[in-house]
C-alpha cells in the first residue's frame, strides 16, 4: 500500500480544492493561481515595489514608486458594472403576457422562423444602450504632462501659501507708491482691497 493515498487523504484533498474554488481534474496541471489569501483564482498581476512606473510624493522634492495593496473585495463575487451586466432571465415581458398572447406570439415566431426572418435580439445587443459616442476633444500639441515636484499635498499649500504673501508684499508696496505720487492718503484697508482686487484678475 506504499505510495497509493486513502480514501480519506483523497475525500480531504478534493475538499481542499472545492474550498479553494479549482476543478479537482486541474489539480496539479492548471497553470492558475490563487491572488491571495482566500482571494479570486487568477494570474497574481501585482507588480512588485520599485518595478511600476507610478510613483507618489513623499516631501521634500522626492519620490517613491507606489506599492499595490490587495483589493477589498477578494474572495466576494463581483455583480453590477465591474462583474458585468446581469443576463436577464428568460425574455423580455414573458410575464405579463396571458396564456393565449404567448400562444400567438410562439406562433407568430414559427412562422417568421419559417420564413427565415431574423429573431429576437442577441443579449449583447439587448443590453447595449443607445448612446451617443462622445467626441473626444483634440488635444493640443504643445501639451506637455506636469512632471511630479517630490512636495507632499501639505507642503505645496505651504509654499503656495508663502509666495502669495511675498506677491502680496510686493504688490502693498507698488500702491504705496502710487498713491504717494499722486498724493493721496490711503489708508492700510484701502492698500488691502487693491492689491486682493489685483490678486483676483
Amino acid at each position: 500500500m506504499l505510495g497509493k493515498k486513502s480514501l480519506v487523504q483523497r475525500i480531504n484533498e478534493v475538499v481542499q480544492v472545492k474550498r479553494r474554488g479549482l476543478d479537482p481534474a486541474l489539480q496539479g496541471s492548471s497553470s492558475v493561481r490563487q491572488a491571495g489569501e482566500g482571494g479570486r483564482i487568477g494570474a497574481k498581476r501585482r507588480q512588485e515595489p520599485g518595478t511600476g512606473k507610478r510613483v507618489k510624493a513623499i516631501g521634500g522634492g522626492k519620490t517613491a514608486p507606489v506599492t499595490q495593496k490587495d483589493r477589498k473585495d477578494i474572495g466576494q463575487t463581483r455583480t453590477g458594472k465591474a462583474g458585468g451586466p446581469a443576463m436577464p432571465k428568460g425574455e423580455r415581458g414573458a410575464a405579463a403576457l396571458s396564456p393565449k398572447e404567448a400562444q400567438r406570439k410562439a406562433y407568430l415566431e414559427r412562422k417568421a422562423r419559417e420564413r427565415g426572418e431574423k429573431q429576437a435580439k442577441s443579449a449583447s445587443e439587448v443590453l447595449k444602450k443607445d448612446t451617443p459616442a462622445k467626441e473626444k476633444k483634440p488635444v493640443s500639441p504643445d501639451y506637455k504632462p506636469a512632471k511630479p515636484t517630490g512636495y507632499s499635498r501639505p507642503e505645496q499649500v505651504k509654499l503656495r501659501r508663502a509666495g502669495e504673501k511675498k506677491l502680496k508684499g510686493i504688490m502693498s508696496d507698488q500702491e504705496r507708491d502710487k498713491a504717494k505720487k499722486k498724493g493721496e492718503t490711503v489708508g492700510p484697508q484701502e492698500i488691502k482691497r487693491r492689491v486682493n482686487k489685483r490678486m483676483a484678475n
